[in-house]
Parts: structure tokens; C-alpha cells; sequence
């Protein structure tokens, strides 16, 4: 059993910042158990490691003994997170949202334990606040408070349009946390202004603030950008066992302290230890394939991660091909297709511009062999295996 200042120390690994953390060690020591809340907008079916930052401090409060509430902001992903955007958010359809949420469901799972995770949502209590409730919630903030928000004043400055809707999203955040009578609420960095929305308004319903934890935002694969399914920087916790290894062999060498400090569920002396190897002189990539194999097991199994190790070693070390692949039919009309054409028609890239910008760079092959043609036509009745990258592979049989 962890004593309040170890527990403290756990908590404090990864964070970016915790209000107040003299007020989160009187918890602590008081011995109760916390209610501890992240609240996540279904906003998109697939969840990715970027997500998971939250979900490991959670885990790591349940682990202390504190109870973990994955909230599911149904009502709000009706709205849109405005936090840091530059323009209103697209609402998104009741149907949309719903689809979204199942899939969360299934996915927090591989690293919350089931038993001490308390899932919500906040139409529970949104659904059923008339307009009058809603107007009184409205009533207990300002348009100038509001506009303390960085991204708010800057659209305010620039004359761009702010909808009144988007007002009310830190609000009703906040409310959650009323609702729920939590502890503690977890957050990304550009949460904050919500999170403190939401200790503002327990005061004013009569209950003790929220301790906040902010932790984060986690960088793509790119090592610069957010990490975000529509930038293609991402890696999926549903994704195949190989692509995720692939992707995370893949982050630069200094990315990968980053990954193991928020990703991995090393000590930090563990962590600490292996830095000190890598300065010494030990290959970085051999770090790399402990995280990649920690990360893949967790999602999919020891025995997978092993295997997709595996596969990685011979497809990249050794330039072998992947087995197995399935076949993919590509119709050539005339006989003969445009070699961009066909990798376009094969879903190995988004455009034809993209397939020639690729074959300028040397990132095509045809049964590993590397091709650098962008007039080359490919035959029908031929069936071949193409690769774009390092991780995108494809057979396909052309057809007349």
C-alpha cells in the first residue's frame, strides 16, 4: 500500500501541472477513496495513443485505490470542443456520436480494469436540464470571464465569429464535474480553462472544488504535431499488431523518451536506467523494440507483440515481403495501367500526385525492387506486390 506522499509521486510522473497539489495530498491522507474523472467527446471511432495519456493516469489512480469515472461527453460532442481551434467546430449527429461511444467502450478496457471503472454519460444529466436550468448554468459565468480563454480572444481580436453554443461547452465541462461530485479531474493542457471551470462552479454549488491534473498533449509519429488521426500521425489502440509495432519503430530517437515517460508503465528508474545505457553507448533501437513490444502487448497479447516483432525484423532488417497478403484486383481497361493509377486504385496512397511524389522519392517497389519510372505502365494479367513506404504493402493482380 503506497503511502499519501508515494501515491503523490506516482500521480506527479508525466503531469504538466496539478491545482493544487497541497489540496490533493490532504486527500490523499485522508484515506477515502476519489472520484477521479476524464471525460472524453466520442468525436471520432478510434481511440489513439494520444488518448491513452489520460487513460494511464486514470489507470494509475485505480491502481491506489481510487475509483475511475470514463466519461463519455455524448451531450457535448453535440457541441464541439472549440478548445484551441480557430474557427466553430461542426456539431456532430446524435447517430454519429452514438456510433463513436460504443466504440470507446470497447477499447478503454485493454487498460482500465473493468471492475473499478465507472463509465458515463453526460446526457445522463444534460438530457434532462430544461432551458430554464440551462439559463441559470449560463447565469453563473461571464462573457468576460469567458473571454479569459487564449483561443476565444484571439478569434475575439481577430473579428472571427465565436457561436454562443461554443460558450456554453467550458460550462457545461465544467457541470460534469458537479454532477459527478468529483475529486479530481484529468485533462490535456489545453483543457485547463475548462477544468477551472468546473472547480469555479463546484464552489458555487456548495462542493468542494476539483483537484485538476493537467498532463500533455502527445506528439504525433512526426514528432511535432499533435498526434491526430486526420493528420495520419497517429497510432490506433484497434490497429493491427504490426502496424502499430511498425509505427512506433518508426518515432525518432528522442520521441522516444517522450513515448516512454507517458506511454510506458516502466518505473521511472527503470526509464532513467535506460537512458543511461543509450548515453553509454547501447543502440537506441534496441530501446525502441522494449516499447514497441510493451505498447503492442498491451493492446493485443504478449504472444502478438512477439510475432510482430518478428514480422518486423524480417520485413526490415531482412527486406523480405510480408506473407499472406490478400489480393487486391485493379481493373487497366486498355490492356496496361499507369503505375500511379493502380497504387491510387490500390489504397496504397490517397491521390496519383501522391503516387508520383513517392516514386520521385524512391519510396516505390515492385516485389522489393525499387522503381523510380513515373511514365511506367504495368500489364494486365500480371499480379505483383507493391510497396509505398515502410509499412504500406499490397498485392495486386491487374485485371483487363
Amino acid at each position: 500500500m503506497s503511502s499519501p506522499d508515494e501515491a503523490l509521486a506516482l500521480i506527479r510522473r508525466g503531469t504538466e501541472e496539478i491545482l493544487r497539489e497541497e489540496e490533493l495530498l490532504e486527500r490523499l491522507r485522508a484515506g477515502r477513496p476519489l472520484r477521479v474523472k476524464a471525460g472524453f467527446d466520442p468525436t471520432a471511432p478510434d481511440l489513439h495513443l494520444g488518448h491513452t495519456v489520460l487513460l494511464n493516469k486514470l489507470r494509475q489512480f485505480q491502481e491506489l485505490g481510487h475509483e475511475a469515472i470514463f466519461l463519455i461527453g455524448d451531450f457535448t460532442a453535440m457541441i464541439g470542443d472549440p478548445s484551441g481551434r480557430s474557427a466553430t467546430r461542426p456539431p456532430l449527429s446524435r447517430e454519429e456520436v452514438i456510433e463513436n461511444a460504443r466504440t470507446y467502450e470497447q477499447q478503454i478496457y485493454k487498460i482500465l480494469d473493468p471492475e473499478r471503472t465507472l463509465v458515463m454519460f453526460n446526457s445522463s444529466w444534460m438530457g434532462e436540464m430544461d432551458a430554464a436550468g440551462l439559463i441559470r448554468l449560463a447565469a453563473r459565468w461571464t462573457v468576460a470571464r469567458m473571454l479569459e480563454r487564449d483561443d476565444f480572444a484571439r478569434r475575439y481580436s481577430a473579428g472571427q465569429p465565436i457561436a454562443i453554443h461554443e460558450f456554453l461547452y467550458p460550462l457545461i465541462q465544467g457541470y460534469d464535474s458537479v454532477a459527478l461530485k468529483a475529486d479530481v479531474e484529468l485533462g490535456g493542457t489545453d483543457q485547463k480553462f475548462n477544468l477551472l471551470v468546473g472547480r469555479e462552479l463546484q464552489r458555487d454549488y456548495g462542493q468542494p472544488p476539483q483537484v485538476i491534473v493537467t498532463l500533455p498533449i502527445l506528439e504525433g509519429l512526426d514528432g511535432v504535431q499533435k498526434m491526430s488521426k486526420s493528420l495520419g500521425n497517429y497510432v490506433g489502440i484497434a490497429e493491427p499488431p504490426e502496424e502499430q509495432f511498425g509505427k512506433l519503430m518508426s518515432i525518432s530517437d528522442t520521441l522516444m523518451w517522450r513515448y516512454l515517460e507517458l506511454l510506458s508503465f516502466r518505473p521511472m528508474a527503470e526509464i532513467e536506467r535506460l537512458r543511461r545505457q543509450v548515453a553509454e553507448g547501447r543502440n537506441p533501437m534496441e530501446v525502441k523494440f522494449e516499447l514497441a513490444e510493451e505498447l503492442v502487448g498491451r493492446f493485443h497479447g504478449a504472444e502478438a507483440a512477439r510475432r510482430a516483432k518478428e514480422a518486423f525484423i524480417a520485413r526490415f532488417r531482412r527486406h523480405e515481403l510480408p506473407e499472406d497478403l490478400p489480393e487486391t484486383a485493379v481493373a487497366a481497361p486498355g490492356g496496361r495501367i499507369r503505375l500511379s493509377n493502380l497504387l491510387k486504385e490500390a489504397g496504397l496512397v490517397p491521390s496519383t500526385s501522391e503516387a508520383l511524389r513517392m516514386i520521385r522519392q524512391g519510396a516505390v517497389r515492385i516485389d522489393g525492387e525499387r522503381v523510380s519510372d513515373t511514365a511506367l505502365e504495368i500489364e494486365a494479367g500480371t499480379t505483383h506486390i507493391y510497396q509505398v513506404g515502410k509499412r504500406r504493402f499490397a498485392r495486386v493482380r491487374v485485371t483487363a
